[in-house]
């Protein structure tokens, strides 16, 4: 099921928290953000938290909300099994990923090739940012260390706090250092109150 639309008021007190918390949202998407819509085929990068590229994939999106601007895209698992926090990947499997401009998180929720939800799973980024200078648009999410598995029996379990703790920005930019653990905190919230993306 599908949260109601909101007002636009709505989603301008979303912008507004995220840039109080010292997120940046960017310009340019904004702009192109609306143009996302159903059926669109897009590009998905992925961004190591130093700015090198990680991973880059099709998807395409399936729907879109008003409240928070989230866009969701489905996407295929084309990779070798793998087992993160206790949540299984496996070729074939349907990725449902949820993406906005306003938020510093995403969420993917895991679904077998039945489309049984798995879990979710959730990262830490910069707030989504779009290019549509190529042939498809390119969703470009930045990660930023800090992970969130979560199964819908309600147990969750955090991830790699080692590695930010390995990379000093507690010390190098504590500010952005505790953006990123409440924004982990908050996706946190979100996943125990069931509160969108975390639904089943």
């Amino acid at each position: 099921m599908r949260p109601p639309l909101s007002r636009t008021s709505d989603v301008e007190h979303a912008d507004a928290s995220v840039r109080a918390s010292g997120w940046r949202v960017d310009p340019a998407t904004e702009g192109h953000w609306a143009g996302l819509t159903p059926g669109l085929a897009v590009m998905a990068l992925k961004l190591a938290p130093d700015g090198s590229p990680r991973a880059r994939y099709h998807g395409t999106i399936i729907a879109t909300t008003e409240h928070e601007r989230w866009i969701e895209i489905e996407a295929r698992w084309t990779h070798e099994p793998v087992t993160v926090g206790g949540l299984r990947f496996a070729p074939g499997d349907v990725l449902r990923e949820f993406y906005s401009p306003v938020l510093p998180f995403n969420v993917f929720a895991v679904h077998d090739p039945s489309v049984a939800l798995r879990g979710w799973y959730a990262n830490v980024t910069y707030p989504t940012r779009v290019d549509v200078s190529e042939r498809q648009p390119l969703l470009i999410w930045h990660d930023l260390y800090l992970d969130l598995v979560a199964f819908p029996d309600g147990s969750f379990v955090r991830l790699d706090d080692d590695e930010l703790s390995a990379s000093h920005l507690a010390r190098s930019d504590p500010a952005l250092c505790a953006r990123i653990i409440e924004a982990r905190d908050e996706l946190v919230r979100r996943f125990q109150t069931r509160r969108f993306p975390f639904r089943t």
